[in-house]
């Protein structure tokens, strides 16, 4: 994204936090930014027909956003803010390269990014989460090696014993074939983690979703259609919860932004009923 062309406000609902941006950050995301002090906010791109992620595809999130350098720039600075970062073994295995820093994704607002989190009081980069009910992982990932925190079951950490790096941290959480999400973000509150950035893919976010745990989601809508096929089936936002018609899950449009042809769009979840 070039640094003359920063993303439009269409629409934002009065009264959401505002941080002390840096300028630069400020320019590009076209106005104020802000978070609570305590939320659950997740982060996803999105095709026009609603298709998140590509299973038999690596890295399918940089084909579905387009290329997006403004996606990645919102997804750097939702990363700036957050304490931890949250993801589940599914998207660990498309990133085989990640380390969710906010640099990692928009270098160019690299120091940008830096003197958002000191003026926030963070130091370093927020913790990496993984969440993985089975342990079906790769411990030789960059994010592990680095140093990273595993929330799985019993059984995920029998497949995992002696397997990851003495950087990394093994905590096994009640859940049987998945984790419980009450119980990740309980245990992330115990080490003080007040922002949570969930980057998570759709069953894991759905699980959490339909706890009423994501106060807020970010969804970023691509000029693109993806297409479903029966053999090999692409994911839409929320998989493995059944929402409706039994259960309504609404939510509440805090800003609207764009782009060239993308929509940069804030919501407030209301919780499930």
């Amino acid at each position: 994204m070039s640094p003359l062309e920063p993303i439009a406000l269409i629409y934002e609902r009065e009264g959401l936090p505002r941080f002390e941006l840096p300028l630069e950050l400020h320019r590009l995301y076209g106005g104020d930014f802000g978070l609570p002090e305590r939320s659950v906010y997740a982060n996803f791109v999105s095709t026009i027909d609603g298709v998140v992620a590509i299973p038999a595809l690596r890295r399918s999130n940089r084909l579905i956003s387009d290329d997006s350098e403004p996606d990645r720039f919102v997804l750097g600075l939702l990363r700036a803010c957050a304490d931890v970062v949250l993801v589940g073994s599914g998207t660990l295995r498309g990133s085989p390269n990640a380390r969710w820093q906010a640099q990692e994704a928009f270098p160019p607002a690299a120091s940008s990014f830096a003197e958002l989190r000191r003026l926030l009081g963070r130091v370093g980069e927020p913790e990496v989460v993984i969440v993985t009910g089975s342990g079906s992982i790769d411990p030789a990932h960059p994010a592990l090696r680095e140093g990273a925190l595993v929330l799985t079951t019993a059984r995920g950490a029998a497949t995992l014993e002696g397997q990851l790096a003495d950087t990394s941290q093994l905590v096994v959480l009640p859940g049987s074939d998945r984790v419980d999400p009450r119980a990740v973000v309980d245990f992330l509150r115990s080490r003080g983690h007040e922002r949570i950035l969930s980057e998570a893919g759709p069953t894991l976010f759905g699980s959490l979703a339909s706890a009423g745990l994501v106060d807020e989601l970010f969804l970023t809508v691509s000029p693109l259609l993806a297409g479903r096929s029966t053999l090999e089936p692409n994911l839409g936002l929320v998989e493995g919860a059944s929402l409706l018609p039994s259960r309504r899950l609404g939510g509440q449009l805090l800003s609207a932004r764009v782009h060239g042809s993308h929509l940069f769009l804030r919501y407030r979840l209301e919780r499930a009923s």
